[in-house]
């Protein structure tokens, strides 16, 4: 059984993670930093899921592994905007 972990945002990832993964979390933490928002006490969150790893950052995007196809998916949470106009 592997055990999961937490590290801080932009720290090294633990040892182990496919490198497409360790792409992706690059590619996470590159487009923050474009944002300029504090994420200075943000971490990433892994856990292993059948035998593959997940990451969860704490503002909510998931980076997930397909062994099958060796690629990682990333989903960032969606964005509520506060519209004055859905009704229309």
């Amino acid at each position: 059984m592997k055990m999961g972990s937490r590290w801080p945002l932009g720290g090294p990832p633990p040892a182990g993670l496919p490198h497409v993964v360790e792409i992706a979390i690059h590619a996470v933490e590159e487009e923050l930093t474009a944002l300029a928002e504090d994420s200075s006490a943000w971490r990433w969150t892994l856990t292993w899921l059948e035998g593959n790893p997940v990451l969860e950052l704490d503002d909510g995007t998931v980076i997930r592994y397909d062994p099958s196809e060796d690629s990682a998916t990333i989903t960032q949470p969606s964005i509520v905007l506060d519209d004055e106009d859905d009704w229309i």
